[in-house]
C-alpha cells in the first residue's frame, strides 16, 4: 500500500471518528428569560399568566422549585453564568454605576463596578466553540458589546444594551432586521439558525422579553382585560408579553420535534433574576428584582434531556445558574472544569439520577447600591432595593449581612419562605456560625468589601 493511500485511510478514519463524536454530543439549548419571576409561569402555580407551552416542556423534564439566579439583576447574573465565577472575580456587580440612588442616602462608598466582562475569562460559548459546537446568541447579551468576540459565531440582536427602546419597529437601540414584535423576530431568526446549523449546536436563546418597557400585544389584550387578580399578579400588558413569549417557545419546541433533534437536545429553562416588583409579584416570596430576598433571586428552573432526565420529575435541591457552566460542559463531554476553576457544581449526575449531592451553600455578594424601582417594594427601606451586603444560604437557613450598619437578618426558609420573621436574636449561635462561614468565603475569594464612609451621606 502506498504512503498516500495510507494517509488517505488515516484521514478518512479520523474524519469518521470525529463525525461520530460530534453526532454523540447533544445539542444544547439555554433558554434564559429576562426578568421572569418564580411564579410567572403556570408550572410554578400562576393562575393569572398563561404559559401552556412552557408548562408542557417543564413536564418533560426535571423541575427545581429551589432554583436561583446568582445575582438579583441582569448583568451580574449573566456574567456569573457565562464565566462560571462569582462576581468578586470579574467585578460585574450591577448594571451601570455602583453609585445608584442619591449620594446623601449612601453611607458607604461602594465597590467600583465593571460593565464589561474581561477577556481574561474563558466564557462558556468559547469553550463549546473550541470543542466543535456551532454557537449562536439570540437576544440580550449585556456583558460586552459584541457576542461574536466571546465565542459566538452568530449574533441575533445582542449587544451591551439591557433592554430595547421599543419592542415594536424601529427598535432603535437593537441592531436587528425585522418588521414585527421584537420577541417574534428573535425567535424566527433563532429557528433559522437551528435549521441551518451543523450539529452539535449551542443556542443561547435570551430574548429581551419580558423586561421593560411593558408593551402589550394587542391581539392578546382582551384575554387579560378583566381577568381576576391572582396573588398580586394583575398586569394585563405584562401578561400578553409572557403569553407571546410562551407562544414563541412553542414554535421552538415544534421545530426541534419536526427536525427529529429534540431527543438529542439538552434544554435548560431559567430566568436571569426575579420578577420586577411593581410589574409582577411572586407571593409568598418577598420583594423582587434587585433584592436579595427570595423574590429577587428565586427563578423558574428546569432541565430536559429525553430518556436521560426523568419526565415529570422534581428535585428540591437548591441550584444556581452559576452551576450551568460545569453542568453543560459535563453534558457535552468536555473535561475542563478543574482547569477553569469554576465556582458552580456539575449537576449532570443529579439530573440523570446517577449521583446525589448531600449539601451545598449558596452565596450572593453585592457590595454596591441599587435604588428603588417603586417606593412600595417590600425591602428593608423605601429608598433602595439593595444596600451593600452579602448573603449565605445553608440548607433552609438564610442569613443577610449588611455593611452599612453590620446588620444581620436570619430566616428559616422552610418555615418562613416570606422572610418575614428575623430570627437572629432567637438563634444567636446559628447566626454566628453562618456569619463565620460567610466571612471565610469572602476571604477565600478575596472579595472586595465596602468600608470607606461617604462624606456626602446625611444621617437624617
Amino acid at each position: 500500500m502506498t504512503f498516500n493511500k495510507i494517509n488517505l485511510i488515516l484521514i478518512g478514519a479520523i474524519f469518521y471518528c470525529s463525525l461520530l463524536q460530534s453526532q454523540d454530543k447533544p445539542n444544547i439549548l439555554l433558554i434564559n428569560i429576562d426578568d421572569m419571576g418564580w411564579r410567572d409561569v403556570g408550572f410554578m402555580g400562576s393562575k393569572y399568566y398563561e404559559t401552556p407551552n412552557i408548562d408542557k416542556l417543564a413536564a418533560k423534564g426535571m423541575v427545581f422549585p429551589n432554583g436561583y439566579a446568582s445575582a438579583a439583576n441582569c448583568a451580574p447574573s449573566r456574567a456569573n453564568l457565562f464565566s462560571g465565577k462569582y462576581p468578586q472575580f470579574h467585578g460585574v456587580y450591577t448594571v451601570g454605576s455602583s453609585e445608584r440612588g442619591k449620594s446623601k442616602h449612601r453611607k458607604l462608598v461602594p465597590v467600583e463596578n465593571k460593565s464589561t466582562i474581561s477577556n481574561d475569562f474563558k466564557l462558556l460559548p468559547q469553550i463549546l466553540k473550541n470543542n466543535g459546537y456551532s454557537t449562536c446568541h439570540a437576544g440580550k447579551w449585556h456583558i460586552s458589546q459584541d457576542p461574536l468576540q466571546k465565542g459566538f459565531e452568530v449574533n441575533i440582536g445582542g449587544s451591551h444594551f439591557g433592554h430595547p427602546a421599543s419592542y415594536y419597529p424601529p427598535y432603535s437601540n437593537i441592531d436587528i432586521d425585522g418588521d414585527g414584535y421584537l420577541t417574534d423576530v428573535i425567535m424566527k431568526k433563532s429557528i433559522d439558525f437551528i435549521k441551518k446549523a451543523e450539529e452539535p449546536f449551542f443556542l443561547n436563546y435570551s430574548p429581551y422579553a419580558v423586561h421593560t418597557p411593558i408593551q402589550p400585544i394587542d391581539s392578546l389584550s382582551w384575554k387579560y382585560k378583566n381577568k381576576t387578580n391572582w396573588k398580586g399578579q394583575n398586569n394585563p400588558g405584562y401578561a400578553t408579553m409572557i403569553e407571546n413569549l410562551d407562544r414563541n417557545i412553542g414554535k421552538l419546541f415544534h421545530t426541534l420535534k419536526e427536525m427529529s433533534i429534540f431527543e438529542n437536545t439538552f434544554i435548560v429553562f431559567t430566568s436571569d433574576n426575579g420578577g420586577l416588583y411593581g410589574i409582577t409579584q411572586q407571593k409568598p416570596l418577598r420583594a423582587g428584582k434587585g433584592s436579595y430576598y427570595e423574590g429577587g433571586i428565586k427563578v423558574p428552573f428546569f432541565f430536559i434531556w429525553d430518556d436521560k432526565i426523568a419526565s415529570e420529575s422534581k428535585n428540591e435541591f437548591p441550584i444556581s445558574n452559576i452551576d450551568l457552566y460545569p453542568t453543560i460542559l459535563s453534558v457535552a463531554g468536555i473535561n475542563q472544569c478543574k482547569k477553569l476553576q469554576l465556582d458552580g457544581l456539575d449537576l449532570s449526575g443529579l439530573l440523570t439520577n446517577q449521583s446525589t449531592i448531600s449539601e451545598r451553600d449558596l452565596f450572593w455578594h453585592f457590595p454596591v447600591y441599587l435604588e428603588r424601582f417603586s417606593s412600595n417594594n417590600e425591602n428593608r427601606d423605601s429608598l433602595f432595593r439593595t444596600r451593600p451586603g452579602t448573603i449565605i444560604q445553608s440548607g433552609f437557613w438564610k442569613l443577610h449581612y449588611y455593611y452599612e450598619d453590620k446588620d444581620v437578618e436570619l430566616y428559616n426558609l422552610k418555615e418562613d419562605i416570606s422572610e418575614s420573621t428575623n430570627l437572629v436574636t432567637i438563634y444567636p449561635k446559628r447566626s454566628e456560625k453562618l456569619l463565620a462561614k460567610m466571612k471565610k468565603w469572602l476571604l477565600e475569594t478575596n472579595a472586595e468589601i465596602p468600608y470607606k464612609l461617604n462624606p456626602e451621606f446625611e444621617t437624617n
